[in-house]
């Protein structure tokens, strides 16, 4: 008859729980090294701003310093593909938006990833309206005399913040819908853009409202309409597309914090509980609310649901308009 002996036993038991150990050496002590946000936009940009702010309340929430690191390009695709291809030991995460998960895979000609399958979505951050915004000096203060400028010019210029982004997408929908001879010129983020508008080079841009809000309230640009369903809190002043009965043309930047896919269920469950915690402090709040993002804590589940529903309505939108990079 075989039979363990005390000893025997505890040796096994010890050797079981080391190779466990040794097969999981990443997780558990995580995070045990330095994490870097990947953001798709250039320094500057409402991405950027969000991800820096997140970044430096996640430090001191998980011990270790969270680092940001631009990556822009491709309709925000090579950050994302970035992020998709990295180990997923959670030290590699994206600040998700609308632009590299619903819009930018579906205007190139071969879709670099899944933005559902390949990514572990984490933590929903928020969401922002998107502005048509004016130069002052083009004279154009509403957004009835945007399109009566550009119907008698036969032609507007407006800029984004890149190829691909939200802001020239959103650009794209509204030639098509209003049948206005929009011509894009794309910018490495809205800071450029945002000099040529005050100068006056382009008379027209189209953006996230986050990095926008100063220059309204300076009077060194117009705002036109805001692509959300209701008006801005900080602008309430400012028509939605909804009042302008262009319906289809509501848009909003969504943020959130996505990894690599199959990340370790504790990581995730850890990232969504200290996002949510930094997203209900007081002075956290008022800074959002400053840049007009609304903030929302949400679980795991929601965030992904959240993410299936609008890759699932953006990407046909965006294939059915035709709008490639």
């Amino acid at each position: 008859m075989n039979r363990f002996n005390p000893s025997r036993r505890t040796a096994l038991h010890w050797l079981a729980a080391s190779a466990a150990a040794a097969t999981f050496p990443a997780y558990a002590q995580w995070p045990d090294r330095p994490i870097r946000i990947i953001v798709t936009f250039p320094p500057g940009g409402s991405s950027d701003v969000l991800a820096r702010l997140m970044a430096e309340q996640l430090g001191k929430k998980l011990g270790q310093p969270v680092v940001v690191d631009n990556k822009p390009g491709a309709g925000g695709t090579i950050g994302g593909t970035l992020v998709a291809t990295a180990p997923p030991d959670g030290y590699t995460l994206l600040l998700s938006n609308t632009t590299p998960i619903a819009l930018g895979p579906f205007t190139l000609e071969k879709q670099p990833y899944d933005p559902v399958a390949d990514f572990t979505h984490m933590a929903y951050l928020g969401a922002a309206p998107l502005v048509i915004m004016a130069s002052k000096p083009s004279g154009i203060n509403t957004y009835a005399e945007f399109e009566a400028v550009a119907r008698k010019q036969g032609r507007m210029d407006f800029g984004s913040g890149g190829p691909g982004s939200i802001g020239h997408i959103h650009g794209e929908l509204l030639k098509k819908t209003t049948g206005l001879n929009m011509v894009h010129v794309p910018y490495r983020g809205g800071a450029p853009m945002t000099t040529d508008l005050i100068a006056n080079t382009i008379p027209i841009g189209i953006d996230v409202i986050t990095s926008y809000i100063p220059f309204f309230k300076g009077g060194q640009l117009v705002p036109l309409a805001v692509t959300s369903a209701q008006r801005a809190p900080l602008m309430p002043e400012v028509p939605t597309m909804v009042e302008l009965k262009q319906p289809k043309l509501v848009l909003e930047n969504f943020f959130g914090l996505s990894g690599p896919p199959r990340m370790p269920a504790d990581v995730v469950a850890r990232i969504n509980s200290a996002c949510n915690e930094v997203l209900v402090m007081p002075d956290i709040q008022k800074k959002l609310t400053e840049l007009a993002i609304v903030a929302k804590p949400e679980t795991v589940a929601m965030f992904n649901d959240f993410v299936k529903e609008q890759v699932g309505v953006l990407g046909p939108t965006v294939k059915a308009a035709g709008i490639k990079l």
